[in-house]
Formats: structure tokens, sequence, C-alpha cells
């Protein structure tokens, strides 16, 4: 199944992109999703939803996608996905800093339990709603 992202803008402090994922999140696209967040980052964007409430799968790809955005919204360089197990090494020494600035809203079952056996979900807070996530970047 193929996959679309939309990218919205919500402005406020900071400045949020939401970036939604709809279909399945694997090796055929997972570069469009990075690109995006690099993209938003490009254009001001502080604070990073993903608004996974249509992504019905997520390969490993998918999880290196995710830390990517992660390091994109510190400002650092993401690793090279051509890497191979450096990148996976890269993303478990990671597993001890949380992403203050990305949030991860309404994942579906299938997601959340990917997110947790591999223990990505203790990287990012997790909303039940896009709206939550928003919220909760802003500090509304």
């Amino acid at each position: 199944m193929a996959m679309t992202i939309d990218v919205e803008r919500v402005e406020g402090n900071p400045s949020v992109a939401v970036v939604s994922l709809d279909g399945e999140l694997d090796a055929s696209n997972y570069e469009r999703a990075i690109e995006a967040v690099r993209t938003a980052y490009a254009g001001g964007a502080r604070g990073l939803v993903f608004d996974l409430s249509n992504l019905g799968f997520m390969a490993s790809s998918g999880l290196f996608a995710l830390h990517s955005a992660l390091r994109i919204m510190r400002g650092d360089t993401p690793p090279d996905p051509e890497g191979g197990w450096g990148a996976l090494h890269e993303m478990a020494a990671d597993h001890d800093a949380t992403a203050a600035n990305v949030r991860l809203a309404s994942p579906q079952e299938p997601i959340s339990r990917v997110l947790e056996r591999t223990g990505m979900s203790r990287l990012f807070g997790i909303d039940e709603s896009r709206d939550e996530a928003i919220a909760a970047l802003q500090g509304a």
C-alpha cells in the first residue's frame, strides 16, 4: 500500500509542523517522511507532531524515519540510512534522550506495539490526538 504525507503548519510558540502519515511506512517511502521533516525544520518549525491515526503499518525503516526526525528537530544530522547496523546502533544510543519537541499522535494498536517492543516509545511523548500533541508542545 502507498503512503500519503500531508504537512500542516500550526503557528504559535513554537511553530509546529503536523506531519500526517496515511498508509504504510516502509522502505519504499520512509525517505519522503524524513524529507518532509527536514523541509518543515528548514521552514522554521521547532515542534513536530507525527499524526499516526491513519498509519496501519510501520517497518523498521519507519522507526529509522522517526529517529531521523528526532535528530533533525534537535538540529542534528540524522544517521546515514546506508550505514546499516551503524544507523541502528545510533538509534539504540539515543534511547536515553527524549524528544521534547517531537510527539506522536493517535498511533493505532499495531504501531503502538512496534513502538513499545522496540523501546522507541520512550523517546517520544505519545498523545491520543493531534490537538493534544500540539497543546503539549505549545504549552497550552
